[in-house]
C-alpha cells in the first residue's frame, strides 16, 4: 500500500501483487490444500528413494559414499539436505523417512548432517529451533513483560526445586 501512494502509475502491477499474494495466503489456511502439498511430498520423496536405490545398487561393492547423484557431493545433495533440515524442523521427518519407510533417505540425511559444512551454516536442528524461537520470545516480552518474565520466573524456579528434590533424594535413598 505504501509504494502504491509513492508511486501512483504502478498502482494496478502492485495491487494484482497483493490480490495474488493474499490469495496465497488463503490456499495456505485450506487444510485441503495443505494434504494435496503433502502428498505431493510424500510423492516426490518416493522418487528420491527410489533414485538413492538406484545408486546404492549402481555403486555396490565399491567403497565411497553415495549421494543424490553419484559418488560425488553436488548441489543436488546440498538442496535435498537443506529441504529435509527444513521438514524436521517443521516436525515432518517422524511420517516421511524416520518411521523406517525410506531408509536410503534416512541415512542420506544421516550423512549430510555429520558433513561439517552442514552443520556450519545449518546447524543443529535444535539451534535452529532456538534461532527460530528467540526473537518471537523477545518480541513477546516488549509487548506483555510481566507475565513473560512472572511465567519465566515460575518455571525456572520448578525447575530448580525439582532439580534440587531429586538430587536430595538420590543422596538420601541412594
Amino acid at each position: 500500500m505504501k509504494l502504491d501512494h509513492e508511486e501512483p502509475q504502478l498502482t494496478e502491477p502492485y495491487r494484482s501483487k497483493q490480490k495474488k499474494l493474499m490469495a496465497k495466503i488463503l490456499d495456505h489456511d485450506n487444510v485441503n490444500y495443505l494434504k494435496k502439498i503433502l502428498g505431493e511430498l510424500a510423492m516426490v520423496l518416493d522418487q528420491v528413494e527410489a533414485e538413492l536405490e538406484k545408486r546404492k545398487l549402481e555403486y555396490q561393492g565399491q567403497k565411497c559414499e553415495l549421494w543424490l547423484c553419484g559418488p560425488e557431493f553436488t548441489l543436488a545433495d546440498v538442496c535435498l539436505g537443506a529441504l529435509l533440515h527444513r521438514l524436521k524442523f517443521l516436525g515432518l521427518s517422524k511420517k516421511y523417512w524416520e518411521d523406517g519407510s525410506r531408509p536410503n533417505l534416512q541415512s542420506f540425511f544421516v550423512r549430510v548432517q555429520k558433513r561439517y559444512a552442514f552443520r556450519k551454516v545449518l546447524g543443529d536442528i535444535h539451534t535452529t529451533l532456538l534461532s527460530a524461537v528467540l526473537p518471537n520470545a523477545f518480541r513477546m516480552v516488549k509487548k506483555k513483560p510481566p507475565s513473560f518474565f512472572g511465567a519465566s520466573f515460575l518455571m525456572g524456579s520448578l525447575g530448580g526445586m525439582g532439580y534440587f528434590a531429586y538430587w536430595y533424594l538420590k543422596k538420601k535413598y541412594m
